[in-house]
């Protein structure tokens, strides 16, 4: 089986996660997946594969040498966003690209003028969606790529390799990936999260990350009668949302710029609530950042009377960077196989978070590796078959190269 035939083998299975979900994995059909991709890897002759009852699934590629090297570790979640529907998914191969429109059904269009990213793969082969549902490279392609790396290793004795790892999760998309995963029993001393995208990503900086809710309690009496009285929480809100600056969102920041992000809000004249979350990838600056937001609580709290405003704000996840840079090894086999595999690499932190950060808090240096996807999360997405491969690539060329690791 090549990769292609594996990724379109994966997309067919809808593995939407759920954030108004207690349950874990989120949607039960995630398991539907889970138990398919398990047989698999038994079909395909892993050692030590297993799925807990949560739908975390982990499997060996045997060491091929005697010597003793690092266990490494390659990780991909298997859930797709809850942003666009993921049922159903209708991909299509578009044979060397001309560069031109891509027409994806009636009156939906993947435009070079709209997605600039298309031009770069000119001449490849894209898998593309029907423009109804997202694709789910995102990522079933890093599943893809690390199975078939894993079979190559497999049919190729002559590289050596120590033993290595297989990780696949549920619920990354809602932010749980890594709160079940099993660090112990995955028994490596590094790992790589495979979820990057394009072609030479590598990541191992990623933001600070809080989520906060500012809970807002007002006074509703009649407005005819309210002078002195009312305190309208709707009013209060909005005066509340401007007191962080407008500088300082996520339409308006790049690169290292942190911001806040009001992500949704519900009042009546009685009560309020506004969803934020805050990022920053300077841990001081982001420390700074929620202190900041719970002075304008104070603020206000001075002005309409204690207990008006209160705010809950809690730590989500932290830069990998801190975990990291005290083993840049890790980094530096990743350079040296991009490099072998003629693929350009393209450092950047990321405007976000990974299973890989929570992981290396929790003693698993886990950077961040390309899978291939473009435009994620909508029916614009698409995948190059030739990054793929060179994905897969990548991994085999890692692998190989920790083989030699203390030489």
């Amino acid at each position: 089986m090549d990769i292609t035939e594996r990724f379109l083998n994966y997309v067919k299975f809808d593995t939407q996660s759920s954030e108004d979900s207690q349950s874990v994995p989120s949607t039960s059909k995630q398991l539907i997946f889970a138990k398919f991709l398990k047989e698999e890897l038994e079909r395909e002759g892993f050692a030590d594969v297993e799925m807990d009852e949560k739908g975390y699934i982990y499997a060996t590629l045997k060491a091929n040498i005697a010597k003793k090297v690092p266990t490494i570790g390659f990780i991909s979640h298997y859930d797709t966003s809850p942003d666009c529907s993921g049922k159903d998914v209708k991909p299509r191969i578009v044979s060397a690209y001309d560069g031109g429109d891509i027409v994806l059904s009636e009156g939906i269009v993947s435009s070079p003028t709209k997605f600039p990213e298309l031009l770069q793969h000119k001449g490849e082969d894209l898998i593309v969606t029907d423009g109804t549902t997202l694709l789910g490279a995102d990522d079933k392609a890093g599943i893809a790529e690390i199975v078939q790396a894993m079979c190559y290793l497999r049919d190729h004795d002559e590289i050596p390799h120590g033993d290595i790892r297989m990780g696949f999760n549920p619920d990354e998309e809602i932010g749980m990936g890594a709160h079940h995963f099993d660090v112990e029993k995955f028994g490596c001393e590094w790992g790589y999260t495979i979820d990057g995208g394009d072609l030479g990503e590598l990541e191992y900086e990623n933001f600070n990350a809080a989520g906060a809710r500012i809970y807002i309690k007002g006074v509703s009496v009649h407005p005819g009668y309210a002078k002195g009285k009312m305190i309208n929480a709707n009013r209060l809100a909005a005066e509340f949302a401007t007191m962080l600056p407008a500088s300082e969102t996520p339409e308006a920041t790049e690169g290292y710029e942190g911001f806040y992000h009001l992500t949704g809000m519900e009042s009546c004249t009685e009560n309020a609530r506004l969803n934020y979350i805050i990022r920053d990838h300077d841990r001081e600056k982001f420390e700074d950042r929620k202190r900041f937001m719970q002075k304008c609580v104070d603020q206000m709290n001075a002005r309409y009377g204690e207990g008006t405003v209160r705010a809950e704000i809690k730590d989500q996840y932290y830069n990998m960077k801190e975990k990291i840079d005290p083993q840049m090894h890790v980094i530096d086999i990743v350079l040296k196989a991009m490099q072998a595999c003629g693929v350009p690499p393209r450092v950047s932190p990321i405007r976000g978070g990974t299973d890989g950060a929570q992981l290396s808090f929790r003693g698993l240096p886990c950077p961040n590796i390309f899978a291939g996807g473009v435009n994620f999360h909508g029916p614009y997405e698409f995948v190059s078959i030739q990054v793929m491969e060179k994905a897969m690539q990548t991994i085999v060329k890692i692998c190989e190269l920790t083989a030699g690791f203390n030489d």
